[in-house]
């Protein structure tokens, strides 16, 4: 598939015009400059041709932002691996020393480049759009992201510039989407990078440095899925900026979009009580969760350091104690592969499938040798099981009187769930149902 690099200067509309070409806002966009950090990747289509999008954050120079440099390298990579660049600059500034500088960089790429002018929201405002040609970078396309005038014509002119290719019929199958949540500065990028093999997120010392979910397609070591890097979860009362708000809003979008969750934790602070939130909005979501404890080099360790800190998560988790932890150092690289196999196998739990005459025969067993307690004279008889068609594994029990099985009962149903087929790291749902 053909890929669109978005690139300018900072505030031309970047992330507006993704948002309008991907259909949906995917990106966050802000009156403030510089919200845009790393690439952000969508999907478009127009008139038969399907290519992915990708938005870059503001190129500048000599600025006092201390991203300025990070963002410059993830412009240069999202140009180099595009096949057509969309150059995006501004009706009402003019030509400005970041335009001239942009186009040089991009004229020594030797990448098909549209320039395309924004906010020309009147007629007025195209003859400010004659003054690009100086950029030498042929004629000016016209548009308005905000309003979405000119952007057909746009899109006419760009699917030239792009291989032939098609929207082939080819069945895609369900990629595992795995979530990487946290609370600031846990290592969540620097997990992403490890593992890609390339500087795909920027990673600073600074708490918040991510600020969109960026997803990263995975495909080594017999693992395909789509990685999601989210911005850190901070408690409600310390979020004081929009651009943070929306931040969390996304972070939280990608949990419930997720099929596993890999929590991050720091080492140096333990399972806090941000990161029991961040645990219960999965467990809330129906999620499937691996638990990767980072910067386990930081910490001073004895015979049993390990088995006594994962005793210690597991009491905060309960009930649900069936989770995968994983102890790892993304900067040492160690263990990162550990985190994956533990995703993959939480996935592969997450989507079982048991059958119901195998159901029927294990559980039916276990019913009959610890039956549910009377309650008030009157026996529950539970005499069917079968696995719903839900996402995460769910079961309904089929009996004569479901109001009266408890949920210390349920539990047990659960273990027994857990012991015979192996969820380790999903949530399970019980429901009682009149027979």
């Amino acid at each position: 598939m053909s890929l669109v690099a978005i690139v300018g200067r900072p505030n031309v509309g970047k992330s507006t015009l993704f948002n309008r070409l991907v259909g949906m806002r995917q990106a966050i966009v802000d009156g403030t400059a510089g919200v845009t950090r790393d690439r952000h990747y969508g999907k478009c289509e127009w008139c038969g041709s399907v290519f992915s999008v990708v938005d870059t954050g503001g190129y500048t120079s000599n600025s006092d932002d201390v991203f300025e440099s990070e963002i410059r390298k993830q412009v240069k990579i999202a140009v180099n691996e595009a096949d057509a660049v969309l150059f995006l600059v501004e009706a009402g500034t003019g030509v400005t020393d970041f335009d001239d500088e942009i186009a040089d960089l991009l004229r020594r790429s030797g990448k098909p480049v549209l320039l395309v002018v924004n906010k020309v929201d009147t007629s007025e405002k195209r003859f400010d759009s004659y003054q690009f040609y100086s950029l030498g970078l042929g004629d000016p396309v016209c548009i308005s992201s905000a309003n979405g005038s000119g952007t057909g014509d746009m899109l006419d002119e760009l699917v030239k510039l792009l291989p032939s290719v098609s929207e082939d019929g080819e069945n895609e199958k369900h990629i595992a989407r795995i979530a990487i949540v946290g609370r600031p500065n846990a290592g969540k990028s620097s997990l992403t990078n490890a593992l890609i093999g390339e500087e795909r997120n920027i990673v600073t010392p600074v708490a918040g440095t991510t600020r969109d979910s960026i997803e990263s397609y995975y495909n080594k070591f017999g693992h395909e899925m789509m990685l999601v890097d989210t911005a850190g979860l901070r408690k409600k009362n310390k979020v004081s900026e929009d651009l943070e708000f929306y931040s969390v809003m996304r972070a939280i979008r990608a949990i419930e979009h997720a099929d596993v969750c890999i929590l991050m934790l720091d080492a140096t602070y333990g399972m806090e009580q941000q990161d029991m939130s961040v645990f219960n909005l999965i467990l809330k979501n129906k999620k499937g969760c691996v638990i990767a404890v980072n910067k386990w080099d930081l910490i001073e360790k004895h015979s049993n350091t390990m088995k006594e800190y994962t005793a210690a998560i597991l009491r905060k988790t309960a009930p649900f104690s069936d989770v995968p932890v994983v102890f790892t150092s993304v900067t040492n690289k160690q263990r990162i592969l550990d985190v994956l196999d533990r995703a993959a196998e939480v996935y592969e739990n997450y989507s079982k499938r048991i059958p119901t005459s195998e159901l029927n025969e294990i559980m039916l067993a276990e019913i009959e040798n610890c039956p549910p307690p009377s309650v008030k004279g009157k026996f529950v008889k539970i005499k069917f099981i079968t696995q719903l068609p839900t996402p995460c594994p769910s079961f309904a029990f089929f009996c004569n009187l479901p109001q009266y099985v408890n949920e210390a009962y349920k539990r047990f149903l659960e273990n027994r769930l857990r012991k015979h087929f192996d969820f380790c790291g999903c949530p399970i749902q019980i429901f009682m149902r009149r027979k």
